[in-house]
């Protein structure tokens, strides 16, 4: 699962998987902290793109 995030104040996102996304408290740019997260994190980080109010999480599936 490869995760692409672009986007300011990612709330719903961090606080459903706080091991993927992060954010800057100085700008509010969001951080992507695993790029490739784990199988057992992949329903929760769907869920985070589902409920991000800007649409600006992408997941792709890898082999």
């Amino acid at each position: 699962m490869l995760l692409l995030a672009e986007v300011i104040g990612l709330l719903p996102a961090r606080l459903l998987a706080p091991e993927v996304f992060d954010q800057r408290e100085d700008d509010g740019i969001v951080l992507l902290l695993d790029e490739y997260p784990g199988d057992e994190l992949h329903a929760t980080v769907r869920e985070a793109a589902i409920v991000c109010p800007g649409a600006a999480i992408s997941v792709h599936e890898t082999a």
